[in-house]
């Protein structure tokens, strides 16, 4: 099950939802709704794990990291054969990701940034990368940063100044590869939001994080 906004033919970008809400939370539609305003073909799916939770399968853990790392290949194999059927110069060639960007919210950002130079995508979007999960270990740390050091991707992460899982001071102090730019929404917390006293609504800041992905996937 794929959701689409935009026009076809559009720059397409998949995206993957985070760990506990799924491809049609408030936060994914309203990013695929400023995405789409600004003229991009935005396709978002879900992991069995969140899947199965829609089908009534209950409250399920994550997949573990093979199977999202699979899922990911599937769906951007499955959601360029249906774009390409619509607008085949706007995802490359068949059989490769050259026109597709990929990317998403947190843990669906986290894994796209896996298999991105794998999958020989355009450009890759992180929104809220998780760097570790707050009071994580070390070793947890280095295994959330390790491979982006050397990431070739183009990547854009839109992270809140206030996110919990890694903020400017902390992020500063990461290797990140030379592709990677990071782009930095005042006051927003892991969801970009603010709090009422900075004087910046969440409504503002997810339009900040729209323009900035646009422009990314536009330059």
């Amino acid at each position: 099950m794929f959701l689409f906004d935009g026009p076809p033919g559009g720059p397409t970008l998949v995206l993957a939802h985070g760990a506990g809400a799924p491809m049609d939370s408030p936060f994914l539609a309203a990013m695929a709704a400023g995405l789409a305003e600004r003229g991009l073909r935005v396709a978002r799916f879900e992991f069995p794990y969140m899947a199965a939770r829609r089908e009534g399968g209950g409250r399920k853990a994550p997949d573990r990291e093979p199977e999202l790392r699979r899922a990911w290949l599937e769906a951007i194999q499955a959601i360029q054969a249906i774009e390409s059927t619509v607008a085949p110069a706007a995802v490359g060639a068949p059989g490769g990701a050259a026109g597709v960007w990929i990317g998403g919210k947190s843990m669906g950002g986290r894994i796209a940034s896996l298999i991105a130079d794998e999958a020989g995508v355009r450009g890759l979007v992180c929104l809220g990368y998780p760097f570790r999960p707050p009071g994580a270990a070390p070793a947890v740390v280095e295994k959330r940063t390790a491979h982006l050091r050397g990431l070739r991707t183009p990547a854009l992460i839109v992270q809140g100044t206030r996110d919990p899982f890694g903020g400017p001071a902390e992020v500063a102090g990461y290797t990140l590869a030379p592709g990677i730019r990071v782009h930095w929404i005042e006051d927003g917390d892991h969801s970009l939001k603010p709090r009422k006293s900075s004087g910046r609504t969440e409504a503002q800041n997810l339009e900040e994080a729209a323009a900035m992905v646009a422009a990314f996937v536009a330059g």
